[in-house]
């Protein structure tokens, strides 16, 4: 798009030409200047076709946690004693936070099930509702939600994430 001045805009708009004498092979394009009214080019709100235009914000209202997706998540969330909802999967996270949990289950020597929410997005904006955590990866321990990266590398160092685990495993 070439302008020649702010109050005149200008498109660059094709242009067939066809030679009389050769109709069966290709068409050339040529390209002019010619100014248009459609584009407008000012620091001022934005217009389309004469319409000022305002700013508008879009929110969802709909949740994402249908009855039967929280059934689902309450089934699986209780099928094993530590489940992790996760980017990726624990042979290959897809996100380093995911990989920092994943490492740290793999220290403590913690069977644990795996989930990758990159593979479902009901899934992964139901999660959200069903934890009331916007982010991933969700470490869920005897059905409960326990954190995500954050929280659990702090349970990690001070000992608490153990603790939990072994309770969960005994029980």
């Amino acid at each position: 798009m070439a302008l020649r001045s702010v109050k005149t805009p200008t498109l660059i708009t094709p242009v067939t030409v066809v030679s009389s004498s050769v109709i069966n092979k290709p068409q050339s394009i040529r390209f002019s200047l010619k100014p248009t009214a459609a584009l407008a080019v000012h620091n001022r709100q934005p217009s389309f076709y004469g319409l000022k235009l305002k700013p508008t914000k879009f929110r969802c209202s709909a949740s994402a946690l249908t009855p039967q997706l929280k059934d689902t998540l309450e089934k699986l969330v209780n099928s094993e004693k530590v489940v992790l909802f996760m980017k990726g999967t624990r042979d290959f996270p897809m996100c380093g936070f995911s990989n920092t949990v994943v490492q740290i289950l793999k220290n403590l020597n913690v069977p644990f099930e795996d989930v990758n929410i990159l593979e479902n997005e009901m899934l992964r904006q139901g999660l959200k509702e069903y934890s009331n955590w916007p982010t991933f990866p969700q470490l869920y321990i005897g059905g409960e939600f326990f954190g995500g990266c954050d929280i659990t590398l702090e349970a990690f160092k001070s000992g608490e994430l153990q603790e939990e685990v072994e309770k969960a495993m005994c029980s």
